[in-house]
C-alpha cells in the first residue's frame, strides 16, 4: 500500500467531512483542520521517502543484493518508529488523533479513540490500495515477461508510469 501526494487533500477532506458529519468531532475553521490533517499525511510520504533512501544507501554501502530490500527498509522503518504497510495506516490513525488532541481548530472530540481511528482507518486503506490495483493491471499487461529479469523491470517501470499518467496520479 501507498500514499500518493496527489491524494493528500483528498484523503484529508473525506476524513474531516466524515468525522463532522457523524459528530465525533467539532471543528472551529474546518480549512485549518483540513491542513492539520494534510501535515500528517505529508510527514508520513515524507518519512516513507527517508526510510525508502536510507535503506537504498544501505543494500550499496553494504554491497546487499536488491532483493534485500524489503527486509532491510522494515528494519530501517523499525528504528525509526515508523509504521509501513498495515502498520503505516495505524500509524497515520495515531499521528491524526494526536493532531486532533493539541489542534485549537478541533474544538470538542465526541467520539472515542477506536471509532475515530476505524472510520479513518477504512478511508485511508481505500485510497492507498490504489497501488496495489495498479500492480495487479501491470502485472497482467506484461505477463508474457520473465519476472525478474531486466526486460520485465523496464517493462513494469515504464508501464507503471503510462498508467499512472493515464489515471492522473502523481508519485
Amino acid at each position: 500500500m501507498r500514499l500518493y501526494s496527489a491524494k493528500i487533500p483528498i484523503i484529508a477532506r473525506e476524513i474531516l467531512s466524515t468525522l463532522i458529519k457523524d459528530e465525533d468531532i467539532e471543528v472551529n475553521n474546518q480549512e485549518e483542520a483540513d491542513l492539520d490533517i494534510q501535515a500528517v499525511l505529508k510527514e508520513y510520504v515524507r518519512l516513507e521517502r527517508e526510510v525508502t533512501e536510507q535503506t537504498k544507501d544501505l543494500l550499496e554501502s553494504r554491497n546487499l543484493p536488491h532483493g534485500q530490500f524489503g527486509k532491510i527498509k522494515r528494519i530501517v522503518a523499525e528504528e525509526k518508529n515508523f509504521g509501513m504497510g498495515e502498520d503505516g495506516v495505524l500509524w497515520i490513525c495515531n499521528q491524526i488523533l494526536e493532531t486532533f488532541m493539541q489542534s485549537k481548530f478541533v474544538e470538542e472530540i465526541f467520539a472515542s479513540d477506536a471509532d475515530m481511528r476505524r472510520k479513518m482507518n477504512l478511508i485511508i486503506r481505500r485510497h492507498m490500495m490504489v497501488e496495489e490495483e495498479l500492480d495487479a493491471e501491470v502485472r497482467n499487461r506484461i505477463k508474457n515477461l520473465q519476472e525478474g529479469s531486466a526486460n520485465w523491470d523496464i517493462e513494469y517501470t515504464k508501464v507503471m508510469q503510462q498508467i499512472k499518467n493515464k489515471r492522473g496520479i502523481k508519485d
